[in-house]
């Protein structure tokens, strides 16, 4: 995608041409009409529609298209300037996003040299024994992040705050795997309803 001209990316969405102009063609015209894409993504749908073989339909398309392109953005920073300080910090990020969940997730949380978020990912989603996941699946995201360390967290749909036997089976298991990697596990946060536990807090890491 990266190759693609900014004419070739919007006629992607775009997908028709009109009479007489292939959607390349119209996809140029627009980037024409207001100077760059960067000033296409700032156009309301209603100045959009404006522009020749742009209809209604096309223009709410790319206003989504670039809406979405900025929420993103918008999160990257927001997570970019996120530090980890304490399991607080975790905890209330993700409350919001684990609070109503009614599978359990399990989750890593890669961190840059600063303790500041670089990305999460989900990976493992089930009704029961989702926290029992293996290190090298923990630590493949670690590594393809290039992370120097971790948080990894997990949710209880039933609420229940105490860890389980497997909880703290899989907190050692991925202790032992990052000293060998050297990549530290830095906390294994469960989260219950509005509340949360940390391994680091009950001594468990």
């Amino acid at each position: 995608m990266q190759s693609l001209s900014d004419a070739e990316l919007i006629s992607i969405l775009l997908r028709t041409g009109i009479k007489g102009k292939s959607v390349i063609e119209v996809a140029q015209e627009l980037v024409n009409k207001y100077g760059n894409i960067s000033a296409v993504a700032m156009q309301s749908v209603e100045s959009l529609q404006k522009a020749t073989g742009i209809g209604k339909d096309k223009a709410a398309t790319l206003s989504a298209a670039f809406e979405l392109s900025r929420r993103i953005d918008s999160q990257k920073k927001w997570f970019s300037d996120k530090k980890v300080t304490s399991p607080e910090d975790i905890a209330n990020i993700f409350i919001p996003i684990l609070r109503d969940e009614i599978k359990e997730k399990f989750i890593v949380v890669c961190l840059n040299t600063n303790n500041k978020i670089i990305k999460y990912e989900v990976i493992s989603v089930g009704s029961l024994n989702s926290s029992i996941v293996h290190p090298r699946e923990v630590f493949k995201v670690a590594i393809d992040n290039n992370s120097a360390n971790i948080i990894v967290l997990h949710n209880h749909p039933s609420g229940n705050t105490e860890p389980s036997k497997e909880d703290i089976n899989v907190t050692k298991k991925l202790i032992e795997a990052g000293k060998l990697l050297e990549i530290q596990l830095f906390d294994h946060i469960i989260i219950c309803g509005d509340t949360f536990t940390s391994m680091v807090e009950r001594r468990i890491i």
